[in-house]
């Protein structure tokens, strides 16, 4: 495991959230915890007979290890990281659904938990009676409940489904329920965990413009999520966790980038693979092609902006005159965004032949303007200066990612600097 960061170290200034929002919602201070997990379970008599003094085994799994951070009153506030990392175990402690084993957790305000599809929907009732049901376990009085259930039916546009047993909906119809009891709880801290995707689109939306509000409205909201987008949009603050500890807590666009960043580079390394239309036949073969990173290493991603360092080796079959190499970038729909070429250099000038047997290396640095997405590079070799008398082609040599959080559609991002001002007066 990599060394330890102290969070204090890595921290930087963050947007501040609203206005009179400098006390304390949640603090959290050096929160633990640990699950024991089963290898070897006794699960039938026989095996008891068999075995009678025979124990269990037991591994554990440490879900969080010293995690510390404070929520201030009316911040959204994201935690992000990688599937196991320990997120949702954290927002469930949040919620008192489990007990940490070490540490402690101040809350100000009665929170509301948002976590898992139907938690605490019973399928046997029927919509009215979960909302009233759901509304008194979220600290309504029945009686407010009741009186709520119309907003909430509205909201979720369930209003022709209310009589309707919570078996027979679909999961988008008791996700729409759910969400709109929390958010007509009379909540001071709101707790959700990225449950909301299984909506339809529509209802994403007014999600998201509830989002907008509440946040506007100064609520405190702790969000779970992968969704790096949200973070930079909703969230003044944000924290990432990886192995159960904290990395870095702070500016949501650093946070968005460390995670973007530590997801693709425990994948960088660039597997092993055979070349797409090489057969063996043609004059020229490539030995290996491969994508650097900025210290030398192989890597099959890259963040935005950074060089694309294209390096590949190729032999000679049979003798090639004069040759040349060329490459393309294409994406997944196979839309070219550009192509290069060179011929072979001696030192001297320009390179005569490659005998049989004889290699050549090539290397290409390209300034990396693509947008985030999946590309292939195509390679081929021609002889006599020609770049249409082709010995070698090789339409997908490698394939690499460039990762990043950037808004932006097409296949590159450009740098351009934009105005725009009223017109004023008759000018022609």
């Amino acid at each position: 495991m990599p060394e330890r960061t102290p969070v204090e170290a890595l921290t930087k200034a963050a947007p501040a959230p609203p206005a009179g929002a400098a006390a304390l919602a949640i603090e959290a201070s050096g929160v633990d915890k640990t699950f024991r997990i089963p290898t070897n379970r006794i699960t039938s008599l026989k095996e008891r007979a068999v075995r009678p003094f025979a124990r269990p085994d037991y591994r554990e799994l440490r879900a969080l290890r010293d995690v510390s951070f404070e929520v201030r009153k009316g911040e959204f506030f994201g935690i992000v990281g990688r599937n196991g990392s320990g997120k949702s175990t954290l927002l469930k402690i949040l919620a008192s659904i489990y007990r940490a084993d070490a540490g402690t957790i101040s809350m100000d305000g009665h929170p509301a938990p948002f976590i898992e599809l139907g938690v605490g929907f019973d399928p046997e009732l029927t919509a009215r009676e979960n909302v009233v049901l759901n509304g008194v376990m979220m600290g309504l009085s029945p009686r407010e409940a009741r009186r709520r259930l119309d907003a909430v039916l509205e909201f979720a546009e369930l209003e022709e489904f209310v009589e309707l047993k919570l078996k027979n909906y679909s999961s988008g119809m008791m996700v729409r329920l759910a969400f709109a009891v929390m958010i007509q709880t009379d909540a001071d801290i709101f707790l959700i965990d990225e449950v909301l995707a299984v909506g339809d689109a529509a209802f994403q939306q007014k999600c998201a413009d509830t989002f907008h509000g509440m946040r506007d409205a100064g609520k405190t909201i702790v969000l779970v999520t992968h969704d790096m987008a949200t973070v930079e949009e909703y969230c003044h603050r944000a924290m990432l966790i990886d192995e159960g500890e904290l990395r870095y807590i702070g500016d949501p666009e650093e946070v968005a980038q460390r995670y973007l960043k530590l997801n693709f580079e425990r994948t960088a390394e660039q597997p092993e693979q055979a070349f797409q239309g090489q057969t063996g036949q043609e004059d020229a073969r490539v030995l290996r092609a491969w994508l650097e990173d900025s210290a030398g290493g192989r890597t099959s991603n890259l963040e935005r902006r950074e060089p694309i360092r294209f390096r590949v080796e190729v032999e000679a079959i049979n003798e090639i005159p004069e040759p040349s190499f060329g490459f393309n970038i294409a994406n997944v729909d196979e839309i070219q965004v550009s192509a290069f070429g060179t011929h072979l250099a001696d030192g001297e000038g320009m390179a005569e032949r490659l005998t049989p047997g004889e290699r050549a290396r090539l290397r290409a640095d390209i300034d990396n303007i693509l947008t985030p997405g999946r590309y292939r590079m195509g390679f081929w070799v021609c002889r006599n200066r020609n770049f249409n008398d082709v010995v070698l082609r090789v339409p997908r040599v490698l394939e690499f990612v460039v990762y990043g959080s950037v808004w932006s559609v097409g296949v590159v991002s450009l740098e351009a600097e934009i105005e725009a001002q009223p017109a004023r007066g008759s000018e022609s």
